[in-house]
């Protein structure tokens, strides 16, 4: 029998052109067969799966990433239109891009079909291929075009101050020290008010009442009767008689002057030399009369109250401001305030006391203003919009560079003087505003805050989250968790996750954490749907602290939880010295000892450069990073400091770190003691560690040196660290 290929070659010959044909398709199907019966070798079974995995897909809904389906169509659970997934088995061997389309919102991943977004109804325009991401869960890469759909904005990181602007509600008050009283003196009848309805205006001397009173004329009688005696005495005679009547007639003439009798009308009693039922009271002070409290014919006793004047040539402004904003208001801070009606008139004041209660209805707390009102514009219960100016440093200090270096009554803040003296009012010693909070850039003490536009941040509850450039790759964007300060005006203050000249998103960043959530990874709303932060071998976050700023144990350790880090013992070998350092530091400033202070602060310094910190791994070596280098800053200071007072409040940042590293560090051989002045600073506070169990002041010195108060016993670690041990 013949093969099949014997009966197409014998057909073949009788037709030409089908022949070719036929011995094509003969041999081609002959070649298979020999190769199909014949084991396959190993490189050919390889070249068979690649091209079989290059064919395969897998299709997934952006609302429920768990439905993959090796081909299009519908997803079973909403009905929306499956996507292809990105970096599946078919992209590695695909060479070839195909066009995207993506949602101007970001509502769902790119598609590789155009339409209308399923979300929001927009239609789909098409982009680049976004590309992957470096590994790290919070990263994502946009085309150009991308970009401007989001309409993605970033600016850089800076230092610098800003300015806060608080703004008050509150109403014009009498000024309680400029209120007088016009009081009997003794009893009587109101025979004449001479000023018979408020809101007279009087001066200081005009008569007000014509009081009767029979206790003044047997006092006048008996002035009349002393005078007498000491006439007929002879002038040049010197006895004792003659000194005790002359005694008798200066205490007569002291009791009509504490009755309010002026020495004119007292001469004229003696002038006359007959004595009166009657006397006129005169105006203490001059003012308005705001009450009048008897009737004409009414009888008063010894102090009777029958007008009260007010001086309305000063005022006081009473405003309520918010708890949120009492980090920016300071004593001796200007204040300008509007009126309803005086509407566009800007009248200005002078802070001269924050209430050191909190309403705890309203949430506010009373701050008072002092007003010139020369011209009496303004009138007692008047409503006022008030707006104060603060420019924040480091620290919540208030850059102020015309209070800077100068000196200012405690109660009478519009007393500024160029050097120390007293008060022209009340007699007071002026104190450094300096000791109230204020600072100047010019004087170079002022630390710039690392700040951000207010709209960068991402915040939920106490979590901030930003989007960050990558440097030298455009289009990729990364997020990351930073810790924030107050909102100062426009801006955050931020305290850690940051390092100045980084470029952050200040528009778009919504659009892109969209994008990144829909991707199932971590995002604002959802912080843990990628991996977790690496840790150390205690569970504690690490944080990079490599050329940025580090974290501060003082808030991420939760003090006295921080004792847990795993700090070898003899670390406190190498920690001893420098709290030894700074102890003598504390003891020179306690006693006003400015050169020694100095010289501790230099051997404080050295102590710290000579601590061995390979000894010390995971967040312990980053706590200690941050603390000694605040602690070298701060000692660097106090070294350098040109008087006390600036070495005192360096002293207060290098206790703070100080106290910390204590409880973390130390392993003490004798007991240290916490202390806590509440008036250091212009009442701020501050603490200090000492080993003396008698307060020893390093911020008033010999002025206080006994203001404080003991808060807490550090002892050693082993022992369980901090003890509270409040008085």
């Amino acid at each position: 029998m013949k093969s099949a290929a014997q009966q197409a070659l014998a057909i073949a010959s009788k037709t030409p052109t089908l022949a070719i044909v036929l011995v094509v398709f003969v041999l081609g199907y002959t070649f298979k067969g020999m190769v199909s019966t014949a084991p396959p070798a190993s490189g050919m079974a390889g070249m068979d799966s690649s091209a079989e995995e290059a064919q395969e897909e897998i299709w997934t809904c952006s609302m429920h990433p768990q439905i993959r389906l090796p081909q299009p169509g519908k997803c079973p659970l909403c009905g929306m239109d499956l996507v292809r997934v990105e970096g599946g088995s078919g992209s590695k061997t695909a060479k070839k891009k195909e066009p995207k389309y993506a949602c101007s919102m970001f509502c769902v991943p790119p598609m590789s079909m155009p339409g209308d977004c399923p979300i929001c109804g927009m239609e789909m325009v098409e982009v680049e291929d976004s590309g992957g991401d470096d590994g790290n869960p919070r990263t994502l890469t946009l085309s150009p075009t991308a970009q401007k759909l989001a309409e993605v904005e970033a600016v850089p990181v800076t230092r610098k101050t800003v300015s806060a602007v608080i703004r008050m509600v509150g109403k014009v008050d009498y000024d309680e020290t400029r209120l007088g009283y016009i009081t009997a003196w003794v009893p009587g009848r109101l025979d004449r008010l001479y000023v018979d309805y408020t809101g007279v205006p009087v001066k200081k001397g005009d008569h007000m009442v014509y009081l009767y009173s029979p206790e003044l004329s047997t006092a006048q009688t008996e002035l009349l009767e002393a005078l007498g005696r000491s006439e007929s005495i002879k002038s040049g005679e010197k006895s004792i008689v003659n000194e005790r009547v002359g005694a008798w007639v200066d205490d007569i003439r002291d009791k009509f002057r504490l009755w309010g009798m002026t020495d004119e009308q007292i001469a004229e009693i003696e002038k006359r030399g007959t004595a009166s039922d009657y006397m006129t009271i005169y105006a203490p002070m001059g003012g308005i009369v705001i009450h009048k409290n008897l009737l004409e014919g009414s009888y008063v006793k010894t102090g009777t109250r029958i007008y009260t004047i007010a001086d309305l040539s000063h005022l006081w402004v009473k405003l309520d401001a918010y708890e949120s904003d009492l980090a920016w208001l300071r004593y001796g801070q200007t204040v300008e305030f509007e009126t309803e009606a005086y509407p566009g008139d800007i009248f200005t004041g002078t802070v001269s006391f924050i209430s050191p209660v909190l309403n705890a209805k309203t949430r506010t707390v009373k701050v008072r203003v002092n007003v010139d009102n020369p011209d009496g514009r303004l009138k007692p219960e008047m409503f006022v919009r008030a707006v104060a100016h603060s420019e924040v440093a480091a620290g919540g200090r208030v850059v102020d560079a015309e209070l800077a270096g100068k000196w200012m009554c405690p109660m009478h803040p519009e007393i500024v003087k160029d050097e120390a003296g007293d008060c022209d009012r009340c007699g007071m010693p002026l104190v450094r505003t300096e000791s109230l909070g204020f600072v100047s850039i010019e004087t170079g003490d002022v630390e710039m805050p690392l700040v951000i536009p207010a709209s960068a941040p991402l915040i939920t509850g106490k979590r901030a989250l930003v989007y960050l450039e990558v440097p030298g790759e455009p289009g990729r964007y990364q997020g990351r968790e930073i810790r924030l300060g107050p909102r100062v005006g426009d801006y955050y203050i931020v305290f850690e996750g940051l390092e100045e000249r980084e470029r952050v998103v200040v528009s778009g960043n919504f659009k892109i954490d969209s994008a990144i959530q829909i991707m199932a990874k971590p995002s604002m709303m959802s912080p843990d749907a990628g991996q977790p932060m690496p840790s150390d071998e205690e569970g504690h976050e690490q944080h990079q602290h490599a050329g940025g700023e580090m974290p501060s144990p003082r808030e991420d350790m939760d003090m006295p939880e921080g004792l847990k880090l795993n700090i070898p013992p003899e670390f406190a070998n190498e920690f001893n010295p420098v709290l030894a350092a700074y102890l003598k530091a504390q003891n020179a400033l306690s006693h006003d000892e400015l050169g020694q202070a100095q010289d501790a602060a230099k051997e404080l310094r050295a102590a710290i450069a000579d601590v061995d910190m390979s000894m010390l791994a995971g967040l312990a070596h980053i706590a200690w990073m941050k603390e000694s280098e605040g602690m070298a800053k701060s000692a660097g200071k106090i070294a350098g400091s040109a008087d006390i007072q600036k070495a005192r409040a360096a002293f207060a940042l290098l206790s703070e770190s100080m106290i910390v590293a204590a409880k973390c560090y130390g392993d003490a051989q004798e007991t240290v003691y916490r202390y806590h002045c509440p008036m250091a600073f212009g009442d701020r506070g501050g603490d200090w560690l000492q080993v003396k169990d008698k307060t020893e002041n390093p911020y008033f010195g010999s002025a206080m040196f006994r203001c404080g108060v003991k808060k807490e016993t550090i002892g050693k670690r082993s022992t369980g660290g901090a003890s509270d041990d409040r008085g």
